[in-house]
């Protein structure tokens, strides 16, 4: 009942939603493009939606009084984005620790155009052996939702190729904040 709920809000939104996930019990997902603070509500409805055991990944100043107790209990799990030690390890862990997970993040990891995106979903993925789902949130075709995976290759360069592939025609809220997909310059 509560997916069918909200199923159809999204519907009276004017969203159609896609629901390819993965076959397996664990995956990573990353939705793309992030350029408007409507992506995380957006999300949260499609989380419900999906009737998947959803936790995502956002930045810890998320997780603070007084916003830290609905944040957590949407699924949130707080990152301090100065403090990396050893954080591909422990989502990996944490994911391989679960009967049922997919793990949300926004590679942009941000609202603001970057000229490159964050990789450690990749390497998430890759340590726990894991697929990579893709979700969009598509505001020209006005489609929301994970269209397909893949499993990572270990060859980044190879593997964003597939990513860049998929994400080439989705349009954010501000196309104009999306930027390339592309790994930060050494």
């Amino acid at each position: 009942m509560i997916k069918g709920f909200f199923r159809w809000c999204l519907n009276i939104f004017g969203w159609k939603t896609i629901y390819n996930l993965p076959t397996e019990k664990r995956y990573v997902v990353i939705a793309a493009p992030h350029t408007s603070n409507w992506d995380f509500p957006l999300g949260i409805f499609y989380i419900f939606s999906a009737g998947v055991p959803f936790r995502y990944m956002g930045k810890d100043a998320l997780f603070k009084w007084p916003q830290k107790y609905l944040f957590k209990a949407l699924g949130g799990i707080g990152v301090d984005r100065n403090n990396k030690n050893k954080l591909t390890t422990r989502m990996a862990e944490f994911i391989n620790s679960q009967d049922k997970i997919a793990l949300a993040l926004s590679p942009e990891g941000t609202r603001s155009k970057l000229s490159y995106w964050r990789t450690g979903f990749y390497y998430i993925a890759l340590e726990a052996k894991v697929p990579i789902a893709m979700a969009v949130m598509d505001y020209g075709k006005r489609e929301i939702g994970v269209k397909t995976s893949f499993m990572p290759s270990g060859d980044l360069e190879a593997d964003l190729d597939i990513i860049r592939d998929f994400y080439k025609d989705v349009k954010g809220k501000h196309p104009e904040k999306q930027g390339p997909i592309e790994i930060k310059p050494k």
